[in-house]
């Protein structure tokens, strides 16, 4: 199957990268229109109903009227010459508010860089405006706003703006100045003093990527080619994920795009790469062999392996299928057609490129017309076949020592959205100095009937004060009840942050304890809220860790039995990864919560490494015993044939290795401070998997092992299995003398 894939790719290469060319423009215009429509920004909504905190959303929507996709604003109005508000002032106020409140803000034309207008979501509106509280000084007065839409759209971005901007004009003429801060203003905030950053950022990323392939093989078109094929392969990717969460009503998570995108720029430069050096001295090995031939069978041969470690990391992602935490069984899935869109680009597209650019490929480059001289891969290879057990003794007891990290390791589910200076921030902060820090996101407690009678503020009036009396509350607002009075709202304003640590710890014990002590016979309470809803997820999350870990963990292993027609060699490559793992994680621990400080290391992060980690890092070790194997079917010394495929496989692996850390750590620039771990944790990690696994102990584990490692079977004994195709002379290099 593989051999044919690639074999029709190289025999009508034109028509493949036309075909790819259209299909990937095509798809990736259609989901930059569409995939704001697939997405959903609440957090809430991908709990089982079983939580607490979502069965309170969904009293919040069924009862009250909450919108799944609301978005609230906290508007802060004071006068501009900073005294007190008067009475005058305050129904000023109400009047401009009512005003807002009755005034439709249009969407703002599309700017000329976003998606197709017919594909753009229409947000014009006319928001929910109501005041909320007065500070106790008469300071200023707090105005609630509600918008609806993806709070991660683009697209309602401008609407905020807009209504922002109306606002601002509206109460300056009256004297008054405006703040704004909660939910869509951190945002948006937050999104315009990141914009330069992600921008640079992906620059340098995109910048250091040319620049490494430039040095690596001294070509233009092997430095361009693969991002331009990549960014191809990209827009197919999304558009396919995007088609199949609509055909499948499913929504993602809004750090779905930007994860695959990560991803995808990542594996498909490290495939390319992979293809690449295999070509150069495939090219180099047998001159007068045309180059479409010679990338048949290189493509051929190099796909197996691509699509061996494609799979591994499909399979891993799949396994998020089985969580009970929807972020996580949409994202695993949306990854894994992601991987597999890619795997078939490599497997046609990028063989069709290198059937048609050929020796020019690497031009001006005289690398092909001569053998190099022995590099350090050349020497590193010597230095594993000589002295395997001090390297796999010195490997084990480097990433033994990051492993220790591990000891007293904490998660933090912390969420805060960075330190920016922004405005919301600034505006956050005015508000907390004079009223409680949660009064722009309150806990609410929900209270129905279970056989649906009417309920009374009086007949509730006992929850609400025991919850006065719970330390870390600082208000409790009026009992509200709906409209047919068969539910009632209490809402609940923290002394501390909603997102922080102790916000979670406060609802999910003291809080939720009073709500089920003193809540009235037949009635039933629910407790919601962005501290409810974080608390929650925290055990949803927990959970899941214990079922995806050795799913995920058998899974690679049958994939491995598969490919290396062994049973130790799996083994070794399963314990070096799993080690590679530990080493990872404590590593970020002993970074972030030793050295900086931090309240643990996010809560995500333990699941995205092991992904990650052991996935994308499995894909090197597969690179390598590949080659180790078919160096060991040829005639000589095992240790020598170690040596060989150390010397030709660790550049591709070294390369690949830093471009994809390179891709994981451009997200440690980001202000949030999850994604600041998870960029800089999957970028150590790559490169230990390829610097320290895939490099020098996977190796001197096979040298130490010899042809035993592919027990039951031992390659090299049937002497008439080489190589397909004719070799060149090997150079003196190669024949190392090993004890």
């Amino acid at each position: 199957m593989i051999r044919a894939l690639t074999g029709l790719s190289t025999r009508n290469p034109w028509k493949v990268i036309g075909l790819w060319a259209v299909v990937g423009i095509f798809l990736s215009v259609l989901s930059q229109g569409l995939i704001y429509r697939v997405t959903q920004a609440q957090s809430g909504d991908f709990l089982p109903a079983k939580y607490d905190s979502a069965a309170a959303l969904k009293v919040a929507e069924e009862r009250f009227g909450v919108k799944p996709d609301a978005n609230a604003v906290t508007v802060l109005v004071a006068r501009a010459d900073g005294k007190p508000l008067t009475g005058p002032d305050h129904r000023r106020v109400a009047a401009l508010a009512e005003q807002l409140g009755h005034r439709r803000v249009a969407m703002p034309a599309p700017k000329e860089d976003g998606p197709p207008s017919f594909l753009a979501e229409d947000y014009s509106q006319t928001p929910k405006v109501s005041p909320a509280m007065v500070a106790p000084d008469r300071g200023f007065e707090l105005l609630s706003v509600q918008l609806t839409g993806n709070s991660t759209d683009p697209g309602l971005h401008d609407l905020y703006r807009a209504f922002r901007d109306r606002a601002e004009a509206d109460f300056a003429e009256a004297g008054m100045r405006t703040g704004f801060t909660g939910g869509l203003a951190d945002l948006v905030d937050t999104a315009e003093a990141e914009e330069t950053t992600q921008q640079v950022v992906g620059m340098l990323m995109v910048g250091l990527i040319v620049l490494i392939n430039i040095l690596v093989f001294r070509s233009a078109l092997a430095a361009f080619v693969p991002l331009l094929a990549v960014a191809i392969v990209g827009g197919a990717a999304a558009g396919a994920v995007v088609g199949v969460a609509m055909l499948a009503g499913i929504k993602l998570d809004p750090s779905t795009p930007s994860m695959i995108s990560v991803v995808l720029i990542g594996i498909g430069v490290d495939y390319f790469l992979f293809l690449l050096f295999r070509f150069r001295e495939e090219l180099r090995a047998h001159p007068d062999l045309p180059p479409r031939a010679v990338s048949a069978e290189v493509s051929a041969r190099v796909g197996t392996a691509i699509t061996s470690a494609a799979l591994t990391i499909v399979a891993a992602f799949a396994t998020l299928g089985v969580a009970t935490f929807g972020q996580f069984r949409v994202l695993g899935p949306a990854i894994a057609v992601s991987v597999l869109v890619m795997l078939l680009a490599a497997l046609t597209l990028m063989p069709a490129l290198l059937a048609v650019t050929g020796r020019k490929m690497f031009w001006p480059s005289r690398a092909l017309k001569r053998e190099p001289r022995p590099g350090t891969a050349a020497r590193v290879g010597d230095l594993v076949a000589r002295r395997p057990f001090a390297l796999a003794l010195a490997s084990v007891a480097l990433l033994g020592a990051l492993a220790a990290g591990l000891t007293g390791i904490r998660m933090d589910f912390g969420q805060a959205s960075g330190t920016h200076d922004t405005p919301a921030a600034a505006t956050s902060a005015e508000i907390s100095r004079a009223l409680p820090a949660g009064v722009s996101d309150p806990v609410t407690v929900y209270v129905t009937a279970k056989n649906g009678r009417a309920l009374t503020a009086e007949g509730l009036d006992a929850l609400p004060k025991a919850l006065a009396e719970v330390k870390g509350v600082g208000q409790v607002g009026r009992t509200t009840l709906n409209s047919d009075s068969t539910a009632a709202r209490i809402d609940l304003y923290l002394t501390v942050d909603t997102q922080s640590q102790q916000a979670r710890d406060l609802v999910s014990g003291p809080v939720r304890a009073t709500v089920a002590a003193r809540t009235p016979a037949g009635l039933e309470a629910h407790v919601g809220g962005t501290a409810a809803i974080f608390a929650d997820i925290s055990t949803a999350v927990d959970h899941d860790l214990k079922i995806v870990f050795p799913v995920a963990a058998v899974l690679i292993a049958l994939i491995l039995l598969v490919l290396l027609r062994s049973l130790l060699a799996p083994a070794v490559l399963m314990a070096a990864v799993g080690l590679g793992f530990a080493a990872t994680l404590g590593a970020s621990a002993l970074f972030f919560q030793h050295l900086l400080g931090k309240p643990g290391v996010n809560f995500v992060l333990p699941l995205v490494l092991f992904l990650f980690v052991v996935a994308l890092g499995t894909d090197y070790n597969i690179l390598i015993s590949d080659r180790i194997r078919e160096e060991m079917e040829r005639p000589g010394p095992a240790r020598a044939a170690v040596a060989r495929a150390v010397r030709h496989t660790a550049p591709a692996i070294a390369t690949a290795g830093i471009v994809l850390a390179a891709s994981f750590g451009s997200l440690a620039v980001n202000a949030a401070p999850s994604t600041q771990q998870i960029g800089f944790a999957t970028a150590l990690g790559i490169m230990l998997s390829a610097f320290v696994l895939s490099i020098v102990l996977v190796p001197a584990l096979a040298a130490i092992l010899g042809r035993g490692t592919w027990w039951p079977f031992r390659p090299g004994r049937d002497r008439g299995r080489h190589h397909a195709g004719p070799r060149a002379p090997q150079p003196h290099h190669d024949r190392i003398s090993v004890p």
